[in-house]
Order: C-alpha cells, then structure tokens, then sequence
C-alpha cells in the first residue's frame, strides 16, 4: 500500500468513526432525556396516596393499573435506562480513544509522504 492510499485508508476510518460517534451521541441524548422523563414520574408516584388511581395509556385506551406495579415498573425502566446510559458512554470513550489514535496515524502518515514527496523533489531536482 502506498502512503497516499495509506493516508486516504485512515482518513476514511477517521470519517467513519465521527459517524458513529455521532449515531452513539444521539443515542445519549435519547437516553437521557427518558431518564428524565422516568425520573419526573417517579416523582410524582411519590406524591400519591394509595388511594389515588393509576392508569396506563395502552393504544387509544386508558387502563388502570395497580400502583406498585407502577412504581415497580418505572424504577425497572430506570434501572434499565442507567444500564445503557453507562454502556453507550463506554461506547463513546472507545470511539474517543479509537479516534485520537486514528488522528496520530493520519499524521504520521500524511508526515511520511510530505517526506517522500520532498525526496522525490530533491532527487528530480539535483
């Protein structure tokens, strides 16, 4: 592989990980903001009396549901959101580390054939 393909190789790698590091972003964000939605309905389970009704929005019909289920339920959607939320930002710091390393190998290579390229000059040249 010559170094012009070299650095064209990790130029494309480096595209693609600043696109998936997007996609992983957003998916951060969808995150959190269903965290903070979950945690706002906890909060306000917090504030009911048992006997206070609780209903579940399933398609257009409104179902009413047992209120420690309730509560059972968004705690689990909590717990669940707190899970990804730590696996999609270890995905981020491996796309963080994945793509400083593609940065130095860009660098390096593009060194190395601004060096050839300057040979090549002073050979032609001399």
């Amino acid at each position: 592989m010559s170094l012009q393909e070299k650095v064209q190789t990790v130029a494309q790698e480096f595209q693609m990980l600043q696109a998936d590091m997007a996609k992983v972003v957003e998916a951060r964000e969808k995150l959190g903001t269903q965290q903070s939605e979950n945690e706002l309905v906890k909060k306000e389970f917090a504030k009911l009396t048992p006997s206070n009704a609780v209903y579940k929005l399933i398609g257009p019909v409104l179902v009413k549901q047992d209120q420690a289920e309730a509560k059972s339920n968004v705690n689990t959607r909590l717990d669940f959101i707190k899970g990804e939320i730590k696996r999609v930002e270890a995905q981020i710091q491996d796309i963080e580390a994945k793509s400083e390393q593609k940065k130095r190998e860009f660098a390096a290579a593009q060194t190395a054939l601004q060096q050839q390229q300057q040979n090549l000059e002073a050979t032609t040249t001399a």
